[in-house]
Formats: C-alpha cells, structure tokens, sequence
C-alpha cells in the first residue's frame, strides 16, 4: 500500500505505542485518527504532528461502547472521506495471581482487549469490504503465543486477539482484499505497566527494566509500516518483536 494520502483510525492513541504510531504514519502521509478517552493527550499530540506536516483528526472514543466508536469512525470518515487502515491498538495490562482474585481487573483487560477489538473491527470492517481494500492491524502482545504466570487473564486476551486476527485473515483477505496483521511485542516502554496494582509483580518489572532495553513505541511503528507497505501480493499475518536481550 502507497501510504501517502491515506486515512488511519488508530485506537489507544494517548500515548506509548498509539502515539508512535500516529507520529510514525503521519509523517509517512497518512491522514490519522486519533482514537482514545483522553483528549488533552490527543490535542497535543495532534498539534505535535500538525506542527510537522501532518494531518489528523481528534476523537474521543471508548473502544468499549458501541456507540462511541461507530460515533468516531463517522466523524473521521465525514472528514476525510473513507479509511484505509484500522491500527487496533488500545489495550490494558494488570498483572497478579490468580489467587489474588483481582476480578475487576480481570473485566476490565475483558472488556478492551476483546470486546474493543471486536468492536472496533466490527465497525471498521463494512467499509473496508465495501472499497475491497484495507489493512488491519491487530496489536497482540507475545503473551498473545506464550503463557507467563501473573498474566493469566492477560494471556488468555491477548491469546484470543492472535486466534480471531488470523481466522480473520482466513476468511476476509481473500473474497475482499483486506490485509491482517498480529503485531506481537515483547517488552515496550509504555504506560502499560504501569496499570499493575499488585506490589510483587510492580518490583517484578523494575527489576526487568534493568535487565534490558526495552523496546520504543517507535520500533513497533516501523514494523507497522513494513507490513503496510508490502506489495499487494505480500500479507504479513504476524510478527514478533523483542527486545534483543528479553530472554523469555
């Protein structure tokens, strides 16, 4: 896909890898939605990429809400007109035991991590089928193919993004055109971790931030961007992205 002139709603776009993604694709020539809850973020970092050429469009959306998220995906495309690229970002990370019992976080990494996926692409999808061409790109986690004690309910979403991205693929990329991508990161410097209220597993990831260097939301915009540029006949399904010293 020639990138320059195209319309991206990207989802989670306050800040970590949402934010470099929308800085990464605007500077490419895309049109970008901005896509999350907090609209400070989201202004300033549209006047950030105003300020360097670029073009995007502010929108409140709660991935969570139907409603608010058909809402957006119209007013984006009242805008500019169509969209080309859904980049399914937003997502939410709280580790602990089972044990723990932690069931109004279990919800909440429920409720984002699945259900926002499937609404997002449940709206996106008639347009994308209807022009016979697109790119979605489904933000997973390596925990979306591994299993690590303290992300069990993490895990078992990020497991289930993986699953629905390449039956999606199975069965939208042929009959309508429509490219799939699983972005699976490793370690990335985010806001992510810091959601995790269990007190073991916030010494944990201190503790693994010493160990490595972690991956910048930039590193996972650029392998984005290799997925959408591949010529026509090219559709990368899937790729991990790890930081060169992350050893699980």
């Amino acid at each position: 896909m020639k990138l320059q002139g195209t319309v991206a709603l990207i989802t989670g776009s306050s800040s970590g890898i949402g934010a470099g993604v929308a800085k990464t694709l605007a500077s490419k020539g895309v049109n970008v939605g901005l896509a999350a809850r907090r609209i400070d973020e989201l202004q300033d970092l549209l006047t950030q990429i105003q300020q360097t050429g670029g073009s995007g469009l502010v929108i409140e959306m709660d991935v969570t809400d139907k409603v608010s998220v058909q809402k957006g995906l119209e007013s984006l495309i009242v805008k500019f007109g169509k969209i080309d690229i859904l980049v399914n970002n937003a997502g939410s990370m709280y580790l602990s035991d089972i044990e723990a019992l932690k069931t109004d976080e279990w919800e909440k990494m429920v409720d984002v991590n699945i259900k926002g996926v499937l609404n997002v692409a449940g709206a996106v999808l008639p347009y994308l089928m209807k022009q016979n061409s697109g790119h979605i790109i489904n933000v997973s986690s390596i925990a979306g193919r591994k299993l690590f004690k303290g992300l069990s309910v993490y895990c078992a979403t990020k497991h289930a993004v993986s699953a629905f991205s390449d039956i999606l693929r199975m069965e939208i990329t042929p009959k309508y055109k429509v490219k799939v991508t699983s972005i699976q990161p490793g370690a990335v410097a985010t806001e992510l971790q810091q959601h995790t209220t269990d007190e073991k597993y916030i010494a944990s990831m201190k503790e693994d931030r010493k160990s490595m260097i972690y991956l910048s939301p930039e590193d996972i915009a650029a392998s984005m961007v290799y997925a959408l540029e591949a010529p026509d006949h090219v559709d990368v399904s899937e790729l991990f992205i790890l930081p060169t010293d992350q050893a699980w």
